[in-house]
Order: C-alpha cells, then structure tokens, then sequence
C-alpha cells in the first residue's frame, strides 16, 4: 500500500512502457498512444529505442494531455515495466504517488518496490502460458493482454480498442479475432481481480479536432514529392533512412502515370553519403529537383560537395535528421547538435541557409518551399530537422497544399531571351541581388553555354585566379545571402501580458516545450517576450528583438549553444547579453526543464543586493 496518496489525474498524465527491443511491444504500445486519440484526447508519444536491432532495453513514452501540450513533461506517472534489465531504473523514475504496473507471474522482493506508489501486477506470463502453446505467440499476444489490462485500469472503451485492431487486420481475420480476444483476456483478468479504473483516468473529449497523427520525416517525404522532387540520392543513416523510405511509398502512391504506369522519378541509393550528395548535384545541374535525407555523419562526409553547391551556385536540398554526435555518438538520441557545421559547411567562408520546422506540419511545408529556394538561390538548402520531430507521431494541423501554386524555378535564361541578344553572364549579378542567371543544359545549340567548376572564375565563367575577379565573386554571393534573408520562413513573435525586458529565443523541436513553458513561468511571476527562428540567415525581426530585451534566453538541444553562437556571430551582439539553456543528454527538452533553467536565473535577477548600513 502506498505511503503517498496515488495521484488523480484525468486526460493528463504521462505512461511509459520499459520493454526489451525485437519483443513486439511497438505494435502494442502505439496502439495505446491511439487508442486514446480515439477518445478525442490529445496525446504525445515518443519512442526511445537503442541503435542495436535486438536485446537492449527500448522505452516508449506516451503523454496524455487533454490541454494539448506536445512537448515532453518530465517524470512519469504510471510505469509498465516489461524488462527486467532496467527495473530498478524505472521503479526510481516514476512520480511519488504514481503507479507500477508488472508482470507478476514470478515473486519480486518488497525490495524492489517502493513505499510512495501504487503496485499493479497481473501475472501476464501465467495467462500467456496458460492459453498459447506457441513461443512467439505467448511474446507477442502478453504485449496486447497487458494493453487490455490497462484499458480497464484507465477506464479506456475497449470497443476504440477493437477498431484499431480491426484496421490494422483488416482481411485477416484469424489475426484480427486472435488479438481481440487477447485484449479481453487482460480486460477480463484486472475487472475481475483489480479495482478499476486506478486514479489516472481517461474520459473522452474533443480536443483532437481536425489534427492529423504523423511522424516528421513522412511529412518531409510528401513535402518533398508536393515540391517537385523528382531525384532522391541517400544512403541509410539513423534517423534519416525513413525519409527516402517514405519518399518511395508516396511517389508509388503519386508518381506514376495513370496511363502507362511509368514510374516519374528515380531514387538511387548510393555507395555513401559522399555519393548520394554528388548524385544530387548532377540531376539538379540537369534540372531536375533532387535532394538527399542524412544526419550528422553523413553532413561531415558530404562537405567538399556542399561547398561545391554554395561555389559553383548549384541547386540541392538536404533533409538533415539531426542525431547526438559527434562522432558516431547517440545514433537514436535527439539533438540540435547540427547548426554550425551546416550553416558554414564545407571549407573556406560559405554560409548556407537553414529551415527550422518546429512540427510534421512544418515539416512538409518547408521541405516543398526548400525546393523552390534552392532554385531561387542556386545553393544547398538544409532542412533541421531532428529524431523528436522525425522518429516520433506528433499531433499536427492538417496539410495543405494549394494545387494553384507555381513551382519558382529562379532565374533561367530561356533560348528566346538568348536570341533576343541578352547578356548571359553565369555569374553576373544583373538586378543587385547576388542571384545570377543560368541556363539548363542544352537550352540552346550555340548560346548560354558555360563551363560548370569549382574553381575561381569570373562572371562569365571563364577560369581565373586574379584576386579582384575571386574578391568579387565572393562578395556576390554575400549579397545573394543577404537577399535570402527576406525569402526564409520568418520568425514568429509573442509578446508576454506584460511589458517586459526579457526575452527567449528557440527553434525547431524545442517549441512545444518552450510553449509550456511559458505558462509555468508566468505561474511563478515571470514575463518573458519570445521569438521562434524559423530559418537562417536571420531576418532583420531578430536583430530588433536583441536591442529591445536586456537580456534574452536562447533555449536549444546542445552542449555548445551553437544557434547562440550564430546570433552573436552574425549580429555583432554582446554575447553577455544571450543567456545559453541548453540541453544535451539525447532525451527530448522538456518544459519542466526549461521553466526551471529560466525561473531560476531570473529569480537570481530580482534579488535585490544588500547595502552596507550607513552609520
């Protein structure tokens, strides 16, 4: 019995599974996360899982939040612990007052319990034993009789349950029956033997509403074939290999004719990255829109590439799907870990843009404008995002697509403009925004030809290595950057209630955190202005926030506060000025963790110095 009161809670709670990785939980426990969006509840899952196939432990997390906050929490309300090798870890992990579900077939020690929570056991070995003869069978079905079980203990409809089952066999019958009825086999066991439903409850609501479940790199992938991606060169990398996996499912789906059947792309897996990223290059110098899917490995090995995009003014888009490094690193951890060595990528001085997408949503939205401004920009365009955002379901606005809209191809000279006697320069800077014209390969049988190399040359592309020609090239593509900055996505801005001289910066995966966040500051008395960065390089927006806070948080998932780094770097700021939250231990940022960074440092602000007593 425990010492603590049990917590009580309705749609707002957070479950995790402990598992062994290769045991068949996944299937289970995503259809828990959905069962109780099924219940018109938001929820939040997130998948922890080792970067071997078999053996080691995985978790998976789900969040239960009717208020519909997305980022992770922190701490856990009710534990199901399925491994053995992590128990003790799990058992400390869970929240005083919360609960511990497990297998109960064999007698654990009072000693591996603790006296502030709630014990559940159902011998789920026992009844598996008892009703399945086969190995694999008795593995696979206990996943789903424990999911039974905690439908009852949470007070979950089991028939919502059922309709999941159903699509998911649908045709196949001796499956679809076989794990209904082992998902009443554990119904039926915790209605008879425990007292349903414990404190954490789930209660059917409309908070979902016209939100879709979809995890970041499919969103990524479709925006890619709604952006005109014709070409994808990738070779498999964690956590980016289910983009190019999910590129070929939709162009399957979107690709074909209807009339002949003939496959309208090409997807190519190259021998590395370094290949993949060359493949990418070549079918965009030909015209096509072409683009790899990689993480941070794969980003240090592409970077002589890259900077033959940025020099030689080469369309490409590079999806990277950041990871903990360096080095081989946490390959299944999350990170913001990417943004200096790709927005300076390559050697000598480049400066590449970057897309910040926060959701799946904005996932497949700047993944079909990267294509248009890889075009517009004649660069490398990388999309961040990250393993939270990529690897895991997350409850997002719906696509949209506008079946109006133009591709922007940039600025092509035409065998009619050729002819008309314009002047084609390459690398001539002909309306002062740094963005040349080019032409696509056999656009004309004598004119608009050039020689396409990544060595110094002039505005019309004739080899030289004069330092005035090199110096004024260079300068172009700065000025071609800084038009960029009224291209990318822009960052959006929320004032605090009350006017205040602090504020908080952050981007990407970080924002459903920082969101919460935000509330549980102004519980404890603190009002901070924010602005999400949306892209690189900065828009102007960013700058004025600087000079109107004295002081301003740059909240990011990584040791060096490298998006900190990049405002100092581009914007001359005092860096005194930015104070760096960072957070690196590979598991998602969370508002807990952020509130408290931010609430402790402002509160060490308001107190108010002594003063030696005059006598």
């Amino acid at each position: 019995m425990s010492d603590k009161k049990p917590i009580s809670s309705v749609n707002d709670f957070v479950v995790r599974f402990a598992n062994v990785n290769g045991s068949g939980s996944a299937s289970a426990n995503e259809m828990f996360a959905r069962a109780i969006l099924r219940h018109g509840v938001p929820v939040s899952p997130r998948n922890i899982f080792p970067s071997n196939i078999q053996g080691l432990p995985t978790w998976y997390e789900v969040r239960v939040t009717e208020a519909g906050h997305l980022g992770a929490r922190g701490g856990v309300d009710m534990m199901v612990a399925m491994n053995p090798q992590t128990w003790d870890k799990d058992v400390a992990g869970i929240e005083p007052g919360g609960y511990l579900f497990y297998d109960s077939t064999k007698p654990m020690p009072s000693t591996k319990f603790r006296d502030d929570i709630t014990v559940i056991g159902v011998p789920l070995t026992a009844i598996t034993n008892s009703t399945y003869t086969d190995p694999r069978q008795r593995q696979l079905f206990k996943n789903i009789i424990y999911l039974g079980s905690l439908s009852a203990l949470l007070d979950m409809d089991p028939k919502l349950i059922e309709q999941l089952i159903g699509e998911q066999y649908k045709g196949k019958e001796k499956l679809l029956s076989s794990n209904v009825h082992a998902l009443h086999l554990g119904r039926d066991w915790a209605l008879q033997n425990l007292k349903c439903p414990i404190g954490l409850r789930v209660k059917k609501s409309d908070k979902v509403g016209d939100r879709i479940f979809i995890e970041g790199n499919s969103a990524a992938a479709l925006g890619a074939v709604y952006g005109g991606a014709t070409v994808c060169a990738w070779y498999p990398i964690t956590p980016s290999s289910s983009v190019a996996e999910a590129f070929t499912a939709h162009c399957r789906k979107y690709r074909h004719d209807p009339e002949t059947g003939k496959a309208k792309y090409a997807i190519v897996q190259g021998e590395d990255e370094l290949a993949s990223i060359g493949i990418v290059i070549g079918a965009s110098w030909n015209g096509a829109r072409a683009f790899t899917a990689t993480s941070g490995p794969g980003i240090s090995l592409m970077t002589e590439f890259i900077g033959l995009s940025y020099f030689a003014e080469i369309p490409a888009v590079i999806m990277n799907i950041q990871r903990a490094g360096p080095s081989t690193g946490m390959p299944t951890r999350t990170q913001q870990c990417d943004i200096i060595a790709c927005a300076y990528a390559s050697h000598g001085d480049t400066k590449h843009v970057l897309l910040f997408p926060e959701d799946p949503a904005e996932g497949f939205e700047f993944a079909a404008a990267a294509f248009d401004l890889a075009e517009r920009l004649q660069t490398t365009i990388f999309l961040m995002l990250d393993l939270d955002i990529g690897m895991n379901h997350r409850l997002c606005r719906p696509l949209k697509w506008d079946d109006a809209r133009q591709y922007d191809r940039g600025k092509i000279m035409t065998a009619e403009m050729l002819d008309e006697g314009r002047d084609f320069g390459r690398y001539l800077d002909v309306d002062g925004d740094g963005i040349p014209y080019r032409t696509y390969p056999g656009t004309h049988p004598t004119k608009g030809s050039y020689f396409t190399r990544g060595t110094s040359r002039d505005r019309y592309a004739r080899y030289s290595e004069e330092g005035s020609v090199y110096a004024d090239n260079m300068q172009r593509l700065v000025r071609k950057f800084e038009t960029a900055q009224d291209l990318v996505p822009r960052p959006l801005q929320a004032n605090a209630a009350k006017p205040s001289k602090y504020g908080v910066i952050y981007f990407g995966s970080t924002s459903p955190a920082m969101d919460e966040a935000i509330g549980l500051l102004e519980a404890r008395g603190h009002q901070l202005d924010r602005l999400r960065i949306r892209a690189f390089p900065f828009h102007s927006s960013v700058a004025s926030f600087l000079a109107e806070h004295d002081f301003v948080y740059v909240v990011e998932q990584n040791r060096d506060s490298q998006l900190r780094q990049l405002i100092v770097n581009e914007n001359g700021i005092d860096p005194v000025r930015l104070v760096p939250i960072v957070h690196y231990d590979g598991s998602p940022i969370t508002a807990r963790y952020i509130a408290k960074a931010i609430g402790d440092h402002q509160d060490h602000l308001k107190v108010t110095p002594l003063r030696k007593a005059v006598s």
